[in-house]
């Protein structure tokens, strides 16, 4: 999908908005450029995301924009906008294709939106551990990746983990995929995800993410997919108290810029931009890393919440016609596909 088309109905209505509203709120400033305001010769870059100050990825991201402006000795200044205030993901992620935001940080879901390739992240069972994740994510391939966006007016800067994505249930163990037979799983309202908890036996269940504590509370559902972190963030600890560690899969968050405004960047800048992003990217997953152990120490310890480790291989093969339809229908996830199976 490349909504190039949405191009003029998404800043004409932002204007239009203005002039109804006036310049008043973040979101307008921005599409007025009351946001980018700089000192003459500084480039001002503006970048939204949705996190709080608690998430990692604030942190990185605020790491980032400091060694931007540290690195272009000043020319470059990311002003960043958090906590959602310029709008949810995918709006941004239209706002920064037509150039009217310069970056955001996003989940590989939603890129897949604007160039399929980056669907190949939604996969289940693709890769093996973290290792083989965060190898294949230092590639070439990945790298190309990035360039490749400016086909759809973007351009992709370095990524940050998410964590891999694993099932848990208010009691039931799941070691093999028949524990999964018949359960009520929440996952989110996504096709792949859809038909991979349906390959596995259980029945999948989309909701928001904020209904899963109440709906596993009332047995609505038998249990969700997601990092360890949601035992203690949103504290399903409380209410599921079996973690399998399936890790099906593993979709990163990634830092993307409007082609645009790359453009307008020279050499140096540019350059300063990747190797602020690469070096917050090892930041950041180790912080991250950090965070993974202390959710698991916290819900085992305060929350009774048990883990097992599964074997993955029963788990993949019940899904590799999941794997055989994408490689059919899109030759590049294919080619894909086998570049990260290739990585040792």
């Amino acid at each position: 999908m490349k909504p190039l088309f949405r191009k003029r109905i998404v800043v004409s209505t932002l204007f239009l908005g203005l002039l109804v509203l006036g310049a008043c709120s973040p979101a307008e400033q921005v599409a007025s450029g009351q946001g980018n305001a700089s000192e003459a010769g500084t480039k001002t870059l503006t970048l939204a995301h949705i996190h709080n100050d608690a998430s990692p990825v604030y942190q990185s991201l605020e790491e980032f924009a400091e060694k931007v402006e540290e690195k272009t000795n000043g020319s470059v200044n990311i002003k960043i906008y958090a906590e959602g205030v310029l709008g949810g993901e995918t709006k941004v992620m239209e706002l920064v294709q037509n150039g009217v935001i310069d970056m955001t940080k996003v989940n590989g879901g939603v890129v897949s939106q604007f160039e399929q390739t980056f669907s190949v992240f939604s996969l289940p069972y693709v890769f093996r551990n973290d290792e083989h994740f965060r190898k294949f994510m230092e590639t070439d391939t990945v790298k190309q990746m990035y360039k490749d966006l400016k086909d759809v007016q973007l351009r992709g800067v370095t990524y940050y983990d998410a964590g891999a994505r694993s099932f848990y249930t208010g009691e039931t163990k799941v070691e093999t995929p028949e524990d999964l037979e018949g359960l009520k799983i929440r996952v989110m309202n996504n096709v792949t995800a859809i038909q991979m908890v349906e390959m596995l036996g259980a029945a999948p269940t989309p909701m928001s993410a904020t209904e899963v504590y109440t709906s596993l509370q009332q047995g609505i559902i038998d249990g969700a997919e997601s990092s360890p972190i949601a035992l203690t963030d949103a504290n399903h600890g409380e209410v599921a108290k079996q973690f399998s560690f399936d890790e099906h899969t593993r979709i990163p968050d990634f830092l993307i810029m409007s082609n645009a405004s790359w453009n307008k960047l020279n050499k140096s800048e540019q350059q300063a931009l990747i190797e602020a992003g690469e070096e917050t990217t090892k930041t950041h997953n180790e912080r991250w890393d950090q965070m993974i152990e202390a959710s698991i120490d916290q819900a085992r310890e305060e929350m009774g919440v048990e883990f097992s480790n599964p074997d993955q291989a029963p788990f993949r093969e019940l899904v590799e016609p999941l794997l055989q339809d994408r490689r059919k229908e899109n030759p590049a996830i294919d080619t894909l596909l086998k570049k990260i199976e290739a990585i040792q």
